[in-house]
């Protein structure tokens, strides 16, 4: 049978941690998942994205950026699917930010999310995710939040794939061995 698990797992050492670093936006129809090669001993890496590949990035750092991916199965109706769920933090409202991200709503995009641990995962790969809540806001005290916060939210046939090129040891170098080679920042 197909869904048969073939390995184990021990307890791992204790040298991970949470959070995310940064996340790699894409517009839906420039990431198709027809130019996926996934690794040829593991289906569910992927190792090169595609290529000659424009990511638009977004510095991440604070604790309330996270990942959360929920598992819904149904015996009855014989399905499982994963629910994915990215919640961000940008801080200082601009009137650019403001356009950018008016657009991001609008739109379908695939998220690859660089953990603090330095994998690297791609989030909608198949049916892309969509903005589902946030607020565009500036607190009522000088030390609050003034900016963004957005939900994203996809449901997907797996989890998120990690993406682990053949070669490269920093992000930029898999980011490159990925098929992205261009980085827009700002």
């Amino acid at each position: 049978m197909s869904c048969d698990i073939t390995a184990g797992r021990v307890e791992p050492c204790k040298d991970a941690v949470g959070g995310i670093n940064n996340i790699y936006i894409f517009n839906y129809a420039d990431l198709p998942e027809s130019a996926f090669t996934f690794d040829a001993t593991d289906t569910d890496v992927i190792d090169v994205l595609g290529s000659s590949l424009t990511a638009y990035k977004y510095e991440l750092k604070a604790t309330t950026n996270t990942l959360e991916q929920t598992i819904t199965a149904s015996r009855d109706n014989g399905t499982t699917f994963f629910e994915q769920a990215l919640n961000i933090t940008l801080k200082k409202m601009t009137k650019e930010a403001n356009k950018e991200l008016k657009l991001l709503c609008y739109g379908r995009p695939k998220i690859l999310v660089e953990t603090n641990n330095g994998d690297l995962l791609l989030c909608g790969h198949e049916h892309g995710l969509d903005v589902t809540g946030g607020t565009f806001a500036t607190g009522g005290a000088l030390g609050d939040l003034n900016g963004y916060t957005l939900t994203f939210s996809g449901s997907e046939k797996v989890p998120a794939n990690f993406c682990i090129p053949a070669t490269g040891t920093t992000i930029a170098d898999k980011l490159t061995n990925l098929g992205i080679t261009s980085i827009v920042t700002s």
